[in-house]
């Protein structure tokens, strides 16, 4: 049995995996701010996991955490996680000392991209290379190549959200200008279409749907955005899947549809473009499943190497 815990910023998402890669069991539990209550958020998510799984913490195999920020997987470290107030942590050292078991640690979207792996062969052979992109606040990928995730110089692989795509566009939060993530993400919702709504991405895609003419205009402007984020990750790795994950895939498949027809029109007007076919590599993952927390348990039952 190996547990993985996804760590997000209100929430702490956990499932229990058993040997043959089934999952056994799930909880959730309110995320803690600062370093002192994210160790302790973790320790009462393995309690509670490991009780309702029926084995005892010492059983468990391993144990992988999905968390955002900058993480050292080889350390355990976690730096830079604003939304947990952490700017420097040793979780997996620390956890590991508390709990007895072998903890590893891995950024969160790059946990999801391994979780989405494991789902597209859940009913047949894994691809052999695919992208997980993140539409969240932000937007982000994760890129599983082999079987293996791939991780960069610095740990820096498939941040695509901070490549410039307009020179003359609004300031990312990374100081850049234009970057995709301005376009792409629950933050450019915000900015395209204000409201009040608890759900903005929903609500504009309603009101695009019953005809808002503005509402039209900011959705086919993120669209677009998303769309380019696909065709980026199939020209620069040439995966073989670009799996939509985070947030905003609770759009579902208006989501998907608009993606496709955005792909399916560029093609139209490109042979290169039409010879990639992007749009058949394009799928939203399913509603409700917890790919970083999947991602997490095999996180913690493999190292994966950096590449």
């Amino acid at each position: 049995m190996r547990l993985g815990i996804d760590i997000g910023g209100t929430k702490t998402a956990a499932v229990a995996m058993c040997a043959d890669g089934r999952l056994s069991d799930q909880v959730r539990m309110p995320t803690g701010f600062g370093a002192d209550a994210v160790v302790e958020t973790a320790l009462r998510t393995v309690e509670r996991l490991t009780r309702v799984v029926g084995v005892a913490a010492s059983a468990i195999g391993s144990i992988g955490i999905g968390i955002p920020g900058a993480v050292d997987g080889e350390a355990g470290r976690v730096a830079h996680a604003v939304n947990l107030g952490l700017e420097g942590l040793d979780l997996g050292p620390l956890l590991a000392d508390r709990l007895g078991v072998a903890v590893r640690v891995e950024n969160d979207v790059k946990a999801a991209a391994l979780g989405a792996h494991h789902l597209l062969g859940a009913d047949g052979p894994h691809p052999h290379s695919m992208a997980y992109l993140n539409l969240g606040t932000g937007l982000a990928a994760g890129i599983v190549l082999g079987g293996r995730l791939l991780r960069g110089a610095r740990g820096v692989a498939g941040e695509i959200g901070h490549v410039p795509v307009d020179a003359s566009g609004v300031q990312c939060a990374c100081g850049q200008r234009g970057c995709l993530e301005t376009v792409a993400s629950g933050s450019a919702i915000a900015r395209l279409w204000p409201t009040a709504d608890p759900l903005p991405a929903r609500e504009l895609f309603a009101a695009a749907a019953a005809g808002h003419v503005q509402a039209v205009t900011a959705r086919e402007r993120f669209l677009t955005g998303v769309a380019a984020a696909v065709r980026l990750l199939v020209l620069t790795t040439d995966v073989d899947e670009v799996v939509i994950g985070g947030g905003l895939a609770a759009l579902g498949e208006p989501l998907r549809a608009g993606v496709h027809r955005i792909l399916n029109g560029w093609a139209a007007d490109s042979a290169f473009l039409a010879s990639l076919d992007l749009a058949s590599r394009v799928r939203v993952i399913p509603l409700g499943f917890p790919a970083a927390a999947v991602g997490a348990a095999l996180v913690g039952a493999q190292p994966w190497p950096k590449s």
